[in-house]
């Protein structure tokens, strides 16, 4: 017996909703290295920063300048954007941000695939936290420490490497953090991020993977 072809219609298979690991961390405490340990999808939260002539950039209570450090100098909508779009349509574009200039200089498609997780890394991925959660798309929220000195040696051949910005500014910068590191670390915590080390946190990205942890916990 044949089917009324009239009746059939075809069926577009439907991407299954990825969710997202917010990763974050005082500045050079190991985050891009931990997230390409994973193998999972990097999404740079640092590439949302502002740019340079933005007038809504926070200012330095000593000495003037820019205040990097604050979540306030840090695109926080159009990150979440970014994410949403990557757990619903497992696509987005992503700006290029050039640290040195201080400004965007391009644009990159992120194309996550089919799968099921993510992560999405930078100094401010706490601050996104609730927003996420209120999505449905956060699957886990972590905050990276070790040792302020460690870090501190760490952040700064990072950035001497990378000409981010001029010498004596890289070496203020390192030690105003390594004095405020255990703040930085409390803070993120207090915004819901899961404090730990390096290994604590691949065994819990791997516990999200693999479907057994449904919802941030401690």
């Amino acid at each position: 017996m044949r089917r009324n072809a009239s009746h059939w219609c075809p069926v577009t298979p439907l991407l299954p909703s990825a969710r997202v690991i917010l990763l974050t961390g005082p500045s050079g405490s190991g985050k891009s290295s931990l997230a390409a340990r994973t193998g999972l999808p990097v999404l740079n939260l640092d590439d949302f920063y502002k740019e340079g002539h933005d007038p809504t950039l926070p200012l330095l209570a000593e000495g003037g300048g820019t205040d990097w450090d604050s979540p306030l100098s840090w695109d926080a909508e159009a990150a979440v954007a970014a994410i949403d779009a990557l757990c619903r349509t497992a696509r987005t574009n992503v700006p290029v941000y050039d640290i040195s200039t201080s400004s965007r200089v391009g644009e990159s498609a992120l194309d996550i695939g089919r799968t099921p997780l993510f992560i999405a890394e930078g100094i401010f991925a706490a601050d996104i936290i609730d927003r996420c959660r209120d999505l449905g798309h956060l699957a886990d929220a972590l905050c990276l420490r070790g040792r302020p000195s460690t870090t501190f040696r760490r952040r700064l051949l990072r950035d001497l490497r990378e000409a981010r910005k001029p010498v004596p500014t890289l070496v203020r910068r390192g030690l105003r953090l390594m004095r405020s590191e255990r703040a930085i670390v409390a803070r993120q915590t207090a915004l819901g991020a899961f404090a730990c080390g390096g290994e604590t946190a691949m065994g819990r990205i791997a516990a999200a993977a693999a479907g057994r942890r449904e919802s941030v916990g401690a």
